[in-house]
């Protein structure tokens, strides 16, 4: 990914938020940037969220700058679709020298 490629790694996720962010609205693809999800339970607010990216109202791009994905970036990805109704989640970890990403898809 250009972002990775263009700034290495190291920074904090908010650098590659904003980059990624950058790169989207140039192309001009649809992309919102810490959109609200919000849990209900029996018709009741219980929790909210925030995506890190919604693109084109689809797909959450959820970035990391971690050693590693584990299971409870995958877990909170999986809730996230549950959350949303969406079907695909792909993981962005910016934390290593190489660009490491997970595709969750329910």
């Amino acid at each position: 990914m250009q972002v990775h490629n263009k700034l290495g790694f190291g920074f904090l996720e908010k650098v590659y938020e904003n980059a990624s962010m950058v790169l989207l609205q140039r192309e001009r693809i649809e992309s919102k940037q810490q959109e609200p999800i919000t849990v209900y339970f029996e018709k009741e607010i219980v929790g909210k969220y925030c995506t890190d990216i919604l693109v084109e109202n689809k797909i959450i791009l959820e970035l990391k700058s971690v050693e590693k994905i584990t299971n409870a970036h995958i877990a909170q990805s999986l809730n996230y679709l549950k959350a949303t109704g969406l079907k695909l989640v792909i993981i962005l970890n910016f934390g290593k020298e190489r660009l490491e990403y997970e595709r969750i898809v329910i």
